[in-house]
C-alpha cells in the first residue's frame, strides 16, 4: 500500500492515554508515559497509533469534555510533550491519530461560560442550543429527549432557559447551525494539522446536528454505544452532517493525500455508515455492527457481508474492531457464563478473524494481553458519568479502562512507580497477564498479537482487497484471499477438518489435522477443497 493510502489496510491502536502509562507517578497516565513505551507498540507491529483527547478539561467524562482543544492538560503533559509525541511517534515508524470532540464543549469552556453571562438570545448563546422551557413558568425541558448518560438531555440555567446536553450536564451540545462553531473547527483541524498529526478521529461523528423543530422523541431509552432506535431521529444521523464533513475533507487535503478522518457514528445500517465514507467525506468509519456482533457464525458472515458491500459500493475500505474504551471487553463478553478461559480462547480466535478480513483494524490497549472486563471495581472509584447519572443503575465503562499492567508482580504493575495508587485498582490477578509476563512465551495473547501482525504486514494477500467464501460445515468459517491464503474459524463444538495448505498461524494447536471448536487457523496455498 502507497503511503497516501496507508489508513486503507492500517492497523491502529487506541490508547486511553489516562490508563496506558503514568510516568510522572500521580497515578494517571499521561503523554510522557505514553511516549516511554513507543518501543512496545512498534514492536507489537501497529500502524498508527489514536490517542483518547489529552486537551484541558475538568475531566468529567475522561477528557471528552473539551475546555481547550489546542492546550494539553497539565494532567497528562505540557505542549512540549504533545511536539514530542508526534516527532517520536514518526519516528518509531508509527502515525498518530488524535481525538477531537465536535459535538459539545465542557461547561468550562469560554464560550459556555460567556453563553451562561449573556442575555436570552444573544450571540453568546447561539453557539449552543438554549430554549425556553415549558410550562406556565418554563419549568419543564423544551423536550422529552433524554441523555446519553440517563437522565433528561436538558439543564436549566439561572436565567430559566433550558441548554441541551445529550451527554452529562457539564458537557453542553454546541449549535453546529452556527456559521462560528463550523469556522472554529476548521480552524482547530488546520491547528493540529500543521503541527504534525496524521488523522483525526471525530467523536460523536452521527451527532452534530439537531432537528431545528426539536420535536419530542416519545419513548427513547438512550445508551452509550448503541446505534439510534429508529430511522428519522431528531438528533442523530441527520444527512446535514455531510456537508460538514466534505469541507473537513477539503481541509484535510490542504496537508497531503496522508492525512486522514476516522468516524465514530453508531448508526442502524451499513449503508448509512457508507454515507461517511463517501469519495468526499471522511476516510473510514468505526464498524460497530461487527464489534456488536455475537460469536456466531451465522451472525458474523452477515456483517461482515453487509459490511464490505456497503462501504465497496462507495470505494472505502471496511475497519473491523472488537473492543474500545466504550464497550465491555471481548474476552469477557465471548465468555459464556463468565467462563473467562473460554472468553480468551474465543478472542485469540476473534483476532486471526478481524486481521485476516479485507481493511483496517483498530486494536483497544489491552486486548494483546488478554485482559477482561474489571467487574468488581468499588462503587467509591467509579468515575464515569453513567453511574451518578443512572441512579447507581448502570456502572458505566471504567471497567475497560483499569491501567494497563506491564511488569511486575504487585499493583500497579510497572503501569507508575513503585507504590502509586493508580487512579482505578488494578486486579491482583493481573500479575501473570502483564507485558512483561507475556513477552517471552510465543504462546501467550502477546505473541500471538505479535505473530500474527507480523504475517499480516509480510503477506500480500492481507490488508485492503476482497475475500471468497468457501464451502464449510455448519458454525465454520471459511474463506481464501489472493494470492495463496486461507483463514478457518470454527465457531462449532465439534472439531473440523482442514483444506490443503500449510499452516501459517493458528490461535491454539491443531488436534490431529484438526481445528478445534473456538479456534481460527491460517493456511497458506489454495485452500479451496480439493486443491493440493
Amino acid at each position: 500500500m502507497d503511503s497516501a493510502n496507508w489508513w486503507r489496510d492500517a492497523v491502529v491502536y487506541e490508547v486511553y492515554v489516562r490508563s496506558f502509562a503514568d510516568a510522572d507517578g500521580d497515578g494517571t497516565g499521561d503523554l510522557a508515559g505514553l511516549r516511554s513505551r513507543l518501543g512496545f507498540l512498534a514492536d507489537l507491529g501497529v500502524d498508527a497509533v489514536w490517542t483518547t483527547p489529552w486537551y484541558r478539561s475538568p475531566m468529567v467524562d475522561g477528557g471528552y469534555d473539551v475546555e481547550d482543544h489546542r492546550t494539553p492538560d497539565p494532567l497528562f503533559g505540557t505542549d512540549s510533550d504533545v511536539l514530542a509525541l508526534i516527532t517520536e511517534a514518526h519516528r518509531a515508524g508509527l502515525r498518530l491519530l488524535i481525538d477531537v470532540v465536535p459535538n459539545h464543549t465542557s461547561d468550562r469552556h469560554p464560550w459556555f461560560r460567556a453563553a451562561l453571562a449573556a442575555e436570552a438570545g444573544g450571540p453568546e448563546r447561539a453557539r449552543y442550543h438554549f430554549r425556553p422551557g415549558r410550562g406556565a413558568d418554563g419549568e419543564l425541558p423544551p423536550t422529552d429527549w433524554r441523555s446519553v448518560f440517563g437522565g433528561p438531555a436538558w439543564t436549566r440555567a439561572a436565567d430559566g432557559e433550558w441548554y441541551l446536553h445529550l451527554f452529562a450536564p457539564e458537557q453542553p451540545d454546541l449549535n453546529w447551525d452556527n456559521p462560528e462553531v463550523r469556522a472554529e473547527f476548521e480552524d482547530l483541524l488546520r491547528f493540529w494539522f500543521a503541527r504534525g498529526v496524521d488523522g483525526v478521529r471525530i467523536d460523536v461523528a452521527h451527532g452534530l446536528l439537531k432537528d431545528p423543530a426539536f420535536p419530542d422523541l416519545g419513548a427513547d431509552d438512550e445508551e452509550i454505544a448503541r446505534p439510534p432506535d429508529r430511522a428519522a431521529h431528531p438528533h442523530w444521523d441527520l444527512d446535514g452532517v455531510h456537508d460538514i464533513y466534505r469541507a473537513w475533507r477539503k481541509i484535510a487535503g490542504e496537508f497531503g493525500p496522508d492525512r486522514v478522518f476516522v468516524a465514530e457514528a453508531w448508526v442502524d445500517r451499513p449503508d448509512r455508515l457508507a454515507r461517511y465514507v463517501r469519495p468526499d467525506e471522511l476516510h473510514t468509519a468505526f464498524n460497530f455492527d461487527y464489534l456488536r456482533c455475537a460469536w456466531d457464525a451465522v451472525a458474523l458472515r452477515e456483517v461482515i457481508d453487509r459490511t464490505l458491500e456497503a462501504l465497496h459500493a462507495v470505494g472505502a475500505p471496511a475497519t473491523w474492531v472488537l473492543s474500545n474504551h466504550d464497550v465491555v471487553r471481548h474476552v469477557t463478553r465471548f465468555a459464556p457464563g463468565g467462563d473467562l478461559a473460554r472468553g480468551r480462547r474465543r478472542a485469540r480466535a476473534a483476532l486471526l478473524l478481524m486481521l485476516a478480513l479485507p481493511g483496517g483494524a483498530y486494536l483497544y490497549q489491552g486486548e494483546e494481553l488478554g485482559l477482561e472486563e474489571v467487574e468488581d471495581l468499588p462503587d467509591e472509584v467509579l468515575a464515569d458519568p453513567t453511574w451518578e447519572r443512572s441512579g447507581h443503575t448502570r456502572r458505566g465503562r471504567d471497567g475497560c479502562r483499569v491501567p494497563l499492567p506491564w511488569a511486575g508482580t504487585e499493583p500497579p504493575f510497572g503501569f507508575a512507580p513503585d507504590g502509586v495508587r493508580t487512579w482505578l485498582p488494578q486486579p491482583a490477578h493481573w500479575r501473570t497477564a502483564t507485558a512483561e509476563a507475556q513477552a517471552a512465551d510465543p504462546g501467550s495473547m502477546l505473541g500471538l498479537y505479535r505473530a500474527a501482525l507480523a504475517e499480516r504486514r509480510a503477506n500480500p494477500a492481507l490488508g485492503d482487497g476482497t475475500l471468497t467464501w468457501l464451502p464449510s460445515a455448519p458454525g465454520v468459517l471459511s474463506f481464501a484471499r489472493e494470492p495463496g491464503f486461507g483463514c478457518v474459524v470454527n465457531l462449532s463444538a465439534e472439531p473440523v477438518g482442514l483444506p490443503a495448505g500449510r499452516v501459517l498461524l493458528s490461535s491454539v494447536p491443531l488436534e490431529d489435522g484438526e481445528l478445534p471448536p473456538d479456534a481460527a487457523v491460517w493456511l497458506a496455498g489454495d485452500s479451496r477443497p480439493g486443491q493440493k
